[in-house]
């Protein structure tokens, strides 16, 4: 089972990168599923919206995660209990949060579990992502040997302390939300794939896709600024791609991937 993990996705142009890349990607790699990170696929960089949704999944995409910023965008609570493929953060506060938190997806006779959690450390105090997701994948094991989690956390530590914990159990864990790919894809020792963070999808010359002059003016300033995504220049498509042996759930491989576009699409 081979499956292509596609970082936060910026704004318009992360959404027109998926658009315009996906097809390129998949006849290189030859993906049995596509997940995307979309929690910030406005045009304001926060949040989804059930058109960009949508168009995610017809461009070819078969599961988007969310993270902290699920909420961000009102218009979500009137349609994630009926998005099947949309999954966010599993540790928000249990019976009063809409959504789900993982999905199964059928490959080839074979499921494979998607999870998403959201890490605490320097972001909101929700529940202990460790206890949850280890009741969790004890419980998806009787189903399948095949998982996947999105782990969207702040904290390089916390992100490889989850990837440890799982270590065997499951068969990815690749960290979301600072928006860096990091050159530290790795299986495990008990084999399990392990990436820090995918990287972003969305405007390449952007501060973490944000025009730079904002945030490097809250820096010199101190004071609250608004930022906006940035909608001009380059494009980058950030992600990964994981081998995994169905039978067993064991990763066989990981790689990085990134599509720089030169031209300015809109």
């Amino acid at each position: 089972m081979r499956i292509l993990f596609i970082g936060d996705v910026v704004g318009d142009k992360g959404v027109s990168m998926i658009q315009h890349y996906l097809p390129v990607i998949k006849q290189e790699v030859r993906p049995q599923v596509t997940i995307v990170n979309g929690e910030n696929a406005t045009a304001m960089g926060r949040g989804i919206t059930q058109s960009i949704y949508k168009k995610l999944m017809g461009d070819g995409v078969d599961v988007v995660t969310l993270g902290n910023h699920a909420w961000s965008n009102r218009e979500i609570l009137d349609f994630i209990d009926d998005a099947n493929r949309l999954i966010r953060p599993y540790n928000f506060p249990k019976n009063v949060t809409p959504g789900k938190g993982y999905t199964l997806v059928n490959v080839n006779g074979k499921q494979l579990a998607v999870l998403n959690f959201q890490g605490r450390v320097f972001m909101d105090n929700l529940d202990d992502p460790f206890s949850l997701a280890e009741s969790l994948v004890t419980e998806l094991r009787q189903k399948t040997n095949c998982i996947f989690m999105d782990f969207h956390a702040e904290a390089t530590s916390e992100k490889l302390a989850m990837a440890r914990f799982l270590d065997g159990k499951v068969s990815a864990v690749v960290g979301t939300h600072t928006h860096v790919q990091t050159n530290d894809p790795r299986i495990l020792p008990q084999k399990t794939a392990f990436l820090t963070d995918v990287g972003m999808t969305g405007p390449a010359d952007g501060m973490l896709g944000m025009k730079p002059e904002s945030v490097i003016s809250r820096f010199i300033n101190q004071r609250p600024a608004r930022f906006e995504v940035l909608e001009t220049g380059r494009g980058v498509l950030s992600g990964c791609v994981i081998d995994i042996d169905d039978k067993t759930g064991h990763a066989t491989a990981i790689k990085t991937i990134k599509y720089l576009d030169d031209q300015a699409r809109g």
